[in-house]
């Protein structure tokens, strides 16, 4: 193992060159650093360049970090990613076709670093079926420029499936916490550990090359075994930051590392207004032992409400990036969380979404539609990309997808969404609940379309509703209001049902008494 610099590690990339990242959204384990170096030696150099980038985490401060270091003219040729969201000038590029833009499901990028690893054909799997990532529709694509089918449509005993391809690696760049003399790196102050190994065996599958960065270097022997997530025989060189952050926005958090527990009472209360709104109705289809997951937006006021009512430690939150339990993190700081109660790598976490492990899945919406599609990933200008949205909304028992109704003068419900996310008739082929929580009214979806099965009290079905609407929904004959304490100061007193014959509920109702 060698110990060199961040811009002779940029200079192992040639052109035409494909960068596999570690990392996830807002500095979580981004090798920022070693991004950074590579940015600055093509402004220098001119090189590498027509790179293609591939991470299944979508990587950035929203502003320039992370990916935001590569989004240089000539730099990219192909970004392959779960979202950009967090990186908006790699959106720009894809927006202004000066790449090929791709955005697939995080959990089949993740789950498809383990099948590279293995050096097996690809990643087979339902996720992502009627999706805008079925080639079918789009097949993930983001840009004009993007015309290659990197998602293949097979039968396989009988079923439809998806076939995601795998990707050539010549330099993968991974994070972790410290490095040893030997090379073996580990993640033991990181808020997560994601697919870092999985990365590694890759590139080396590939005949590529592995740097890490980290933050410091220990004595040869000092680490305890388990605390390695990238064992040395894998690593060719280590880059060190001594000022490596935890994420964009935390130094250190030891109740994000897991050493150290925080009440989690202490989550803050929402303050009144809509989202508030949405997230109590939410939190109203939690029940004892609910295994869920909260997306990005305003389904993260989820866990705010749950402390609030103090019923947060009779549910399990979980986070696609590997946390459960615990209180999941917003804002940029989402993927991280405050004292979980385990840290798994994030293959195996969707595993176990894709897996039907998941009860409720709370997620937000840019727009749904009157055939109950759902969009995320591309409207009003933006790409965004599906992060782990469909693993998480297609593998979930229950979904919960939450919002305004508008967005200032511009309906939210429309009669066909720009790009689907979330198919409604795949979902009633398989049996979901699904509702659409907004701060006006609640919609089901129905063998027809989302109807309306509460309105707020004071609104007006025709006017407050429907008539800021793109499309007319069916109106359930058991129309009712919306529960008064939703809008009420305080508390609502929530109290959660138990559902008989789930082991999960019985262990957290024997854990209460």
């Amino acid at each position: 193992m060698r110990v060199i610099s961040a811009s002779e590690a940029a200079g192992l990339l040639r052109d035409g060159d494909t960068l596999l990242i570690g990392g996830s959204g807002g500095g979580h384990a981004v090798p920022d650093l070693l991004l950074r170096a590579v940015g600055e030696r093509f402004e220098a150099s001119g090189a590498p360049r027509g790179i293609t980038a591939v991470h299944p985490v979508g990587l950035g401060d929203g502003k320039t970090r992370g990916a935001g270091h590569l989004a240089r003219m000539g730099l990219l040729k192909r970004v392959v990613s779960g979202t950009f969201v967090n990186s908006p000038g790699i959106a720009r590029l894809a927006l202004d076709e000066e790449i090929e833009a791709y955005t697939l499901p995080q959990g089949a990028m993740s789950q498809l670093m383990r099948e590279m690893a293995a050096g097996r054909p690809g990643l087979l799997t339902k996720t992502g079926l009627h999706t805008f990532v079925d080639p079918r529709l789009e097949g993930g694509r983001q840009s004009r420029r993007a015309t290659e089918n990197l998602v293949e449509v097979v039968s396989f005993r009988g079923e439809e499936m998806l076939f995601y391809k795998p990707f050539p690696v010549d330099v993968a760049f991974v994070r972790g916490s410290a490095a040893d003399e030997d090379g073996n790196v580990t993640m033991e102050h990181e808020a997560v550990t994601l697919e870092m190994t999985s990365i590694a065996q890759a590139a080396r599958r590939c005949g590529g090359i592995v740097v890490a960065q980290v933050k410091r270097i220990v004595p040869r022997g000092s680490v305890h075994p388990k605390m390695v997530k990238v064992p040395g025989i894998l690593v060719d060189a280590v880059v060190v930051d001594p000022d490596q952050w935890q994420t964009f926005e935390t130094q250190d958090s030891p109740a994000y590392s897991g050493h150290v527990r925080v009440a989690l009472e202490d989550v803050p209360r929402l303050p009144a207004g809509p989202r508030r709104v949405v997230a109590r109705r939410g939190a109203m289809e939690l029940f004892e032992g609910a295994i869920c997951n909260l997306g990005s937006g305003i389904s993260t006021g989820i866990a705010n409400v749950a402390a609030e009512e103090g019923v947060l430690r009779r549910i399990c939150l979980t986070n696609e990036q590997g946390n459960i339990g615990g209180a999941p993190a917003s804002g940029n700081e989402a993927g991280a969380a405050f004292s979980p109660d385990a840290q798994i790598d994030q293959p195996y976490q969707f595993d176990f979404y894709d897996g039907g492990g998941l009860d409720l899945a709370f997620l937000s919406f840019a727009e749904f539609d009157a055939e109950g599609n759902v969009n995320v990933s591309r409207f009003g200008g933006r790409i965004v990309g599906p992060g782990g949205f469909i693993n998480i909304s297609q593998g979930a028992s229950t979904c919960i997808f939450g919002g305004t109704l508008t967005a200032g003068a511009a309906p939210k419900a429309v009669q066909r969404v720009e790009q689907v996310t979330f198919s409604g008739r795949y979902a009633r082929e398989r049996g979901q609940t699904v509702l659409y929580v907004t701060e006006r009214a609640v919609f089901r979806l129905g063998a027809e379309g989302p109807e309306v099965v509460e309105v707020a009290p004071g609104a007006d079905l025709d006017a407050d509703v429907i008539g800021v609407m793109g499309f007319r929904p069916r109106v359930s004959p058991a129309l009712r209001r919306m529960d008064e304490r939703l809008f009420r100061e305080g508390p609502m007193q929530l109290v959660l049902p138990y559902r008989p014959g789930r082991a999960t509920a019985s262990r957290f109702a024997m854990a209460a008494t």
